[in-house]
């Protein structure tokens, strides 16, 4: 059975979706073909919305623990895990519902099914007799959890972040492999529900792609609520045992062994270009399954297209968004190109970690002449006020035009914080254009501004840094 359409995407993540909904929107018709019965993709279903739900929960958590230095003390908490799950669920469930709303008002024809391509213009699906042939396709076929073949991941107490939002049970002690985003937003949660957590880490700091001293107030906070941080130590093996998990380990401040309750294992994402037969259409797909594309978002198939996690670092939601709507309109025949100066990162662990353009330590290894300002949230009357001093901001300028190059910023709600920033660097901002706009006090953005003023020297709340 052969299904004609003019687009075909495959995928319904958050890049998926707004690909076949911005091209219905233009005047396509449209197919989106979803492997799973619920449309949204890993972000929606198994990623950053039910995260964010449980990451709300562990927030409520630890400010009724930490209320008493208001004057405010509250019983321990009774935690219904059942409620907990259903909140999270629910969740989800109202916006993969309002995706599946929306693809039937824009006149999407869903299919469900696993898509494989059988050639240029061709794709079947799995466990099925139905082809969809089409003019163009957008490939948004996303990305899986890396896993390490020899552990036991058999063992349900062995999890991936997937396994892991399933909440099924809260374990006395808990390992986190890989101290990145997702491991450590996890760790967030079974902390604030009750879990002993260590996480251990191959590199030299957490969430390694951020500056050192942006992690330093997450890592100092987490350092006295953890059981252990084992940094530069590697996992050598995973035992499951009747009493337990048994790993393995080789660092200089980490036991040879020690046996948990649970182990969650979070090194990463790998791309699935290699899943979806892309070779039958010759596309071109790397080592590593990512497909190369053009800033149109094309592959070297001329009707081809690809977006979202598939094409590359980094794999965030927001990135596969704007892909999205390129892609959908390139095929349209209007002049879109992929063209970002700058995707910003989030971490929202306790306290949120957030970054956009440069870090400092990719200005040193270009060997760039630049300038930064640090704003420390000590000095902050809004962060003060919430109790929650520990925060930094950090800008970072070109040191001859003092346009703006990137931020750093720890604290409280700075994924809400760090849009500004963004916007700045895609304006081309100087130091004086946001110095100069007036914040709202007293705010945390305020602290953007203030790290600015730091670098430029005009700052009052503070002693301005001695220039050299």
């Amino acid at each position: 059975m052969i299904t004609k359409t003019q687009v075909a995407v495959i995928g319904s993540g958050p890049g998926g979706y707004t690909a076949a909904f911005r091209a219905a929107d233009l005047g396509k018709e449209v197919t989106l073909i979803e492997r799973y019965d619920s449309l949204g993709g890993v972000c929606l279903n198994v990623g950053c919305i039910p995260s964010k739900a449980l990451l709300h929960t562990a927030q409520i958590i630890n400010e009724a623990e930490e209320a008493s230095h208001l004057g405010v003390t509250f019983k321990e908490p009774a935690i219904d895990l059942d409620g907990v799950r259903t909140n999270k669920d629910n969740v989800v469930g109202k916006l993969t519902g309002g995706i599946k709303l929306l693809a039937k008002a824009r006149k999407v024809n869903v299919i469900t099914g696993y898509g494989k391509f059988i050639s240029n213009n061709q794709i079947a699906i799995d466990n099925s007799d139905e082809v969809i042939e089409f003019e163009q396709c957008i490939i948004a076929a996303g990305s899986r959890v890396t896993k390490i073949p020899s552990f036991p991941f058999d063992d349900p107490r062995v999890m991936d972040s997937t396994d892991a939002l399933e909440l099924n049970g809260i374990p006395k002690r808990l390992l986190i492999v890989g101290g990145g985003i997702i491991g450590l937003e996890m760790a967030t949660i079974y902390e604030a529900l009750g879990s002993e957590i260590t996480v251990v880490e191959l590199s030299d700091q957490l969430i390694a792609s951020a500056d050192k001293d942006i992690i330093n107030p997450l890592f100092r906070r987490i350092k006295k609520r953890y059981a252990n941080i084992f940094l530069n130590t590697k996992v050598t093996s995973i035992e499951a045992l009747d009493e337990g998990i048994k790993v393995g380990f080789e660092g200089k401040k980490a036991p040879e062994f020690d046996t948990f309750d649970k182990v969650l294992v979070s090194i990463g994402r790998s791309a699935n270009g290699h899943l979806i037969d892309a070779q039958k259409a010759g596309v071109e797909v790397n080592d590593r399954g990512f497909i190369p594309v053009d800033k149109q978002m094309k592959t070297n198939v001329e009707n081809i297209y690809a977006i979202g996690d598939i094409v590359g670092q980094p794999m965030l939601a927001h990135k596969a968004v704007h892909e999205a709507k390129v892609a959908a309109e390139v095929i349209c025949g209007h002049k879109s190109g992929f063209d970002a100066l700058t995707i910003p990162s989030v971490a929202y662990t306790d306290p949120e970690v957030a970054w956009t353009g440069k870090t400092e330590k990719e200005l040193k290894t270009e060997g760039a002449d630049y300038e930064k300002g640090v704003f420390p949230w000590a000095a902050s009357g809004r962060s003060l006020s919430i109790g929650r001093s520990e925060g930094v901001s950090k800008a970072l300028f070109d040191k001859k035009t003092g346009r703006i190059l990137g931020m750093g910023i720890c604290g409280t709600n700075a994924g809400e914080l760090i849009a500004e920033p963004t916007l700045a660097i895609e304006m081309g901002c100087s130091m004086s254009d946001i110095a100069l706009t007036i914040h709202a006090h007293p705010t945390l953005s305020e602290t953007t501004a203030f790290a600015v003023e730091m670098a430029e020297g005009t700052i009052t709340d503070l002693l301005p840094p001695k220039k050299r």
